[in-house]
């Protein structure tokens, strides 16, 4: 349910369950993990993105219940695509929700579908976020904005979350090929120390 394509050193990993708003199951964190690991001696570019409307509704909500909702396997995603060398962008072709958030948050950019969605209901569903979120989160929208999302369960959309940089641009999900393509040329051009190198330089 994890579709991988790899264009040279551009690699493009697509959630595949669209019929069940790509909301993801063990298997599918443990193959994004794998292609994560992967991607760190493959890849330039890795980009995450989804099929249908929706990039992710979280966790499979049967899986939730007997245990995914709390699973290491969500920290253990985010933590491999945020120590990646390589540039990494999330494609979000709509609504992002729940657990997906981490592995979004991992990513150096974010674009959105301007009909996307953002919302974490962790405070409604009684259960704490993924250890590194609120950082990430908070680094990106302030303490008091992700204490809205986090906290006072709001649900965002696109043109807010624009404005807060949850999202770093607006690209119609028909585009974001392109788009992502746009954003990777320079990653691509580069060797793949000097790439290392710059992103390094830059806070997380």
């Amino acid at each position: 349910m994890i579709e991988l394509r790899k264009d040279g050193d551009l690699w493009t990993a697509t959630l595949t369950r669209p019929q069940k708003a790509n909301s993801l199951t063990a298997d599918m964190l443990t193959q994004l993990c794998e292609i994560a690991a992967a991607a760190a001696g493959g890849a330039k570019v890795l980009v995450l993105t989804g099929a249908g409307k929706v990039f992710s509704a979280g966790a499979d909500l049967e899986e939730a219940r007997n245990g995914l909702a709390t699973s290491p396997l969500w920290e253990e995603l985010s933590g491999r695509i945020a120590a990646l060398s390589c540039l990494t962008i999330a494609a979000l072709n709509g609504t992002l929700a729940g657990g997906a958030f981490g592995m979004a948050l991992a990513c150096d950019i974010r674009i959105a579908d301007p009909g996307a969605h953002f919302f974490y209901p962790v405070m409604k569903l009684g259960f704490l976020p993924q250890p590194s979120d609120p950082l990430r989160l908070s680094t990106l929208v302030g303490p008091a904005r992700a204490k809205m999302i986090l906290m006072a369960g709001q649900k965002v959309s696109a043109e807010e979350a624009l404005g807060w940089g949850l999202v770093d641009r607006l690209v119609p999900a028909s585009e974001q090929p392109e788009a992502v393509l746009a954003l990777a040329e320079a990653a691509r051009a580069a060797d793949p120390a000097h790439v290392a190198g710059i992103k390094a330089l830059i806070p997380s």
